[in-house]
């Protein structure tokens, strides 16, 4: 049975208004489609790492009550789970991120990794030392095992960044993957000035042809075929739960069609389009959830 491996931060987002905190939820793009996709009874397991701490099992408990197999959560005893305290600025936000973690990190249980299985993986988490050799390495073993890897560049909006020794880190991601998602404010951080269609033509094409682009009104841009699917401003300023739930939708589509590794350099644009239509159904419901999935 085809099955997802989700690889990323575990970490508690808590907004802040006026100096108080409002709300607190497990945050990540990646944390958040997993448990969409587990919601929707489809095999997946989150390769993580977070402390033996109370917030360390507020994450795992959102995740297991959503589905999702916590097998390869490398629960370490000495530390902080990671914790991002989100206030507003002007238009943006400020984040202040807390954690802390052991010398030795990502201690996860490798998953079986089989033909056509999805590997979605992204954010600091995958370009980031010391992490980074041993994620890199399982992401190795999923093109070796011809696993679909799907890609979501970035990081969190709103924090600063120096990209430029981690650039090559971010380039071989690219060179792996089978399918990129990003939004225009990810291309923002990672290529300073460039437009998603420059960044594409620029950077990503080279790499990974399949590329879908969120705009900032998010509508979709499906650069492989030139599709774009543009859509009215939903009705949610919810950028975490909006780009979780398309995300997901993705992957749920890929399963529902059963589309291989293979089949995937040949989609044609109807079946590309029908695919990102359905997953941005998804992303709306996602957005509309208190906890950013379904």
């Amino acid at each position: 049975m085809r099955k997802i491996i989700a690889i990323g931060e575990s970490v508690l987002d808590t907004l802040f208004d006026g100096g108080r905190p409002v709300k607190s939820f497990v945050g990540g793009r990646i944390a958040c489609a997993a448990a969409s996709l587990g919601s929707l009874g489809l095999p997946c397991q989150m390769l993580s790492e977070c402390t033996t701490d109370a917030v360390g099992d507020l994450v795992m408990d959102y995740l297991s009550r959503h589905g999702v197999d916590i097998r390869s959560v490398d629960r370490y005893p000495d530390g902080a789970t990671p914790f991002s305290a989100i206030f507003p600025k002007g238009s943006g936000k400020q984040i202040v991120n807390y954690g802390c973690y052991p010398k030795t990190r990502f201690d996860v249980v490798w998953p079986r990794i089989d033909e056509d299985d999805v590997v979605l993986f992204g954010s600091l988490y995958a370009i980031d030392l010391p992490q980074r050799q041993r994620l890199y390495d399982l992401l190795k073993y999923a093109v070796e095992r011809k696993a679909i890897l799907i890609y979501l560049p970035g990081f969190q909006h709103g924090i600063s960044y120096r990209l430029t020794k981690v650039m090559p880190h971010l380039l071989e991601n690219l060179e792996i993957s089978d399918i990129v998602v990003a939004h225009d404010q990810d291309i923002h951080d990672i290529f300073p000035g460039e437009t998603g269609d420059e960044a594409y033509h620029n950077h990503i094409e080279f790499y990974c042809p399949n590329y879908v682009h969120l705009t900032r009104s998010l509508s979709m841009l499906m650069y492989a075929k030139n599709l774009n699917i543009a859509a009215e401003k939903p009705a949610t300023e919810n950028l975490l739960g909006w780009q979780a739930g398309l995300t997901a939708g993705i992957i749920a589509q890929l399963f529902k069609r059963e589309i291989t590794r293979e089949a995937l350099l040949t989609l044609d644009n109807d079946t590309w389009r029908d695919i990102l239509l359905e997953a941005r159904r998804m992303a709306e419901q996602a957005a509309a959830s208190e906890e950013n999935c379904l």
